[in-house]
This record gives structure tokens, C-alpha cells and sequence, in this order.
């Protein structure tokens, strides 16, 4: 993994590459009602890079962005065992007032 460096001055490329698709399921839904939107992010992803690169493609305040390393579960598929990828989510917080509809794209 990419040591944080302490710049959170990602490339455009960066950014548009560091948001790759919302998440939408019952929990990330139920905390929309907190001002908070949760998207999939690079595993190499840190939280200032996700903070510019939200604030930068979304026009919005963020206050706070936390993140959680899901792990590959290991499946069995006839007899041979595989892995499933592990993902990298980001739960961003939005300040008072602002808000991302996640149904529309960048």
C-alpha cells in the first residue's frame, strides 16, 4: 500500500478515479439521513485524497470522511477454493445544508 504522504493534492485523474461508484444499499441509505454519503474507494485511497476529490467532483463542504477495509471472504466453487477481492468504502459527511444525489453521475 501507498504510504499517506501528507499533500492531499490529488491529480484530477486521481480524483475522478478515486470515487468509483456509490453504494447503495438498506444501511447506506439509512445514513443519508445523517448527511452522509458512502462510496467505494481504491484500496490505496486515503481520507484527505477522498475528501478533495468529493468536494472537487460534487461542488460540496465535507466535515468528516471514514473509511473500512472490507475482507475477501474465501469461497468454495466445486471443490476449488477461491477468494473474493477485498474493497475499500468511505463514508463521507456532508456539512449542514449540502447534500450528492447519487442517482445522477459526475
Amino acid at each position: 500500500m501507498r504510504k499517506y504522504s501528507g499533500i492531499a493534492n490529488p491529480t484530477k485523474e486521481r480524483m475522478y478515479e478515486l470515487i468509483r461508484q456509490p453504494v447503495i444499499t438498506e444501511k447506506a441509505t439509512l445514513v443519508s439521513e445523517f448527511n452522509q454519503v458512502c462510496f467505494q474507494v481504491p484500496l490505496d485511497a486515503c481520507k484527505p485524497e477522498i475528501r478533495a476529490a468529493v468536494e472537487f467532483l460534487f461542488k460540496v463542504k465535507v466535515t468528516a470522511v471514514n473509511t473500512l477495509l472490507t475482507k475477501g471472504k474465501i469461497k468454495r466453487f466445486r471443490g476449488r477454493i477461491g477468494r473474493r477481492v477485498d474493497t475499500k468504502k468511505a463514508v463521507v459527511t456532508l456539512a449542514e445544508g449540502n447534500s450528492i444525489d447519487v442517482t445522477t453521475g459526475v
